[in-house]
């Protein structure tokens, strides 16, 4: 039979190398909730713990935390990272998978792009036509405040164009 092999003192762990969540977080710029998330979700191993609980990070879970932090920094969602780094650790891996996974996130941000451009003209339109004084008519609020109409498109609740018909009536 083995010995339960004793888990570090904080202090043993950090002459180890390795950091608490809040040093873990400072080096590399993902917060102490976030760092906990990914580990929830998959994204990081779960961090060896002290004899205390605390939870201590290795070089190789910083350097981790880095490549997710910059895959969130460029947009990738969850799933996209974890095949992003399921790849990274995939020495045999195919440049190929990674440049399709990178043109699948291009189209889905000039998606979004578009979305937004739209969300700003609708916008843009709105406040053109208020009148921005001291009268409680206000049609952006109008607007915000009217039965929507069937959405089209994939979100929800998106209205890409508003129900403005002709120049502000001059009252």
């Amino acid at each position: 039979m083995h010995a339960p092999t004793r888990s570090p003192e904080l202090s043993e762990a950090r002459s180890a190398g390795m950091l608490n969540i809040g040093r873990a977080s400072e080096a590399s710029g993902v917060s102490p909730k976030m760092i906990r998330h990914y580990e929830t979700v998959g994204l990081l191993t779960a961090a060896g713990r002290t004899a205390a609980g605390y939870r201590i990070y290795r070089d190789a879970d910083l350097h981790t935390l880095r490549f997710i932090r910059r895959a969130r920094d460029l947009g990738f969602p969850v799933k996209q990272i974890s095949a992003l780094l399921g790849l990274w650790k995939n020495r045999r891996r195919a440049s190929a998978d990674v440049k399709k996974l990178a043109a699948v996130h291009i189209e889905q941000l000039d998606q979004k792009i578009l979305e937004l451009q739209s969300m700003r003209q609708a916008l843009a339109q709105l406040a053109a036509h208020c009148h921005g004084d001291a009268r409680p008519e206000c049609p952006i609020l109008e607007d915000l405040a009217a039965e929507a109409p069937p959405v089209e498109d994939s979100r929800r609740g998106a209205r890409p164009s508003t129900r403005l018909q002709g120049p502000p009536s001059s009252q």
